[in-house]
């Protein structure tokens, strides 16, 4: 990659790019979404009390918006039906999606816009994040199967290996006494 990568907050003009990065990233990087489903979950993370605006971002190289990535505030549920004290509040987050444009798969951006992201979620004060997805990939950038931290996937893909939930604590100790389900 010899240009280079801007990473900052997304805007509102962004949405359209953004829309169509995840399509093409989803459709041509994985054999489980086109991507329609992921574009509605980043709408509805939008239009939910779980959004952190400040933590939702895009890759541009030239101009061009060739990444997208975001963190929400995710509650854990103290049972693996799911539910939560809806006054609780979160002191971790959930990375997802997270989309690079096809035509720049494998040279570095993800990698790039996720170690940029934990800096800013470690600023925020939280204390950890969770994501489910490739643990080859997210092993790289510090994520370990979230058992061994007590977090405990219920549900989705492709929970046939409880490696693709993962946690990153974003300080030693800093998951200590919190457990749960992500249902």
């Amino acid at each position: 990659m010899k240009q280079k990568l801007t990473i900052r907050p997304e805007e509102h003009r962004d949405y359209k790019s953004i829309v169509s990065l995840i399509l093409r990233s989803f459709r041509e990087g994985t054999n489980y979404s086109d991507g329609t489903d992921i574009v509605a979950l980043v709408e509805e993370i939008r239009d939910s009390k779980y959004y952190i605006p400040e933590l939702s971002f895009v890759a541009e190289l030239d101009g061009k918006v060739v990444g997208h990535f975001l963190f929400s505030h995710f509650p854990l549920s103290p049972t693996k039906e799911g539910g939560h004290d809806e006054k609780a509040t979160s002191d971790i987050v959930m990375l997802a999606p997270v989309s690079v444009h096809a035509d720049y798969f494998r040279q570095g951006i993800g990698s790039a816009m996720l170690q940029m992201g934990i800096e800013k979620v470690k600023e925020k004060g939280y204390k950890g994040i969770t994501v489910e997805g490739n643990f080859l990939f997210y092993n790289r950038v510090g994520f370990r199967t979230s058992s061994e931290y007590g977090i405990f996937p219920t549900s989705g893909w492709p929970m046939n290996d409880p490696r693709c939930m993962m946690c990153q604590e974003l300080y030693e100790g800093a998951l200590d006494g919190i457990h749960g389900f992500i249902v």
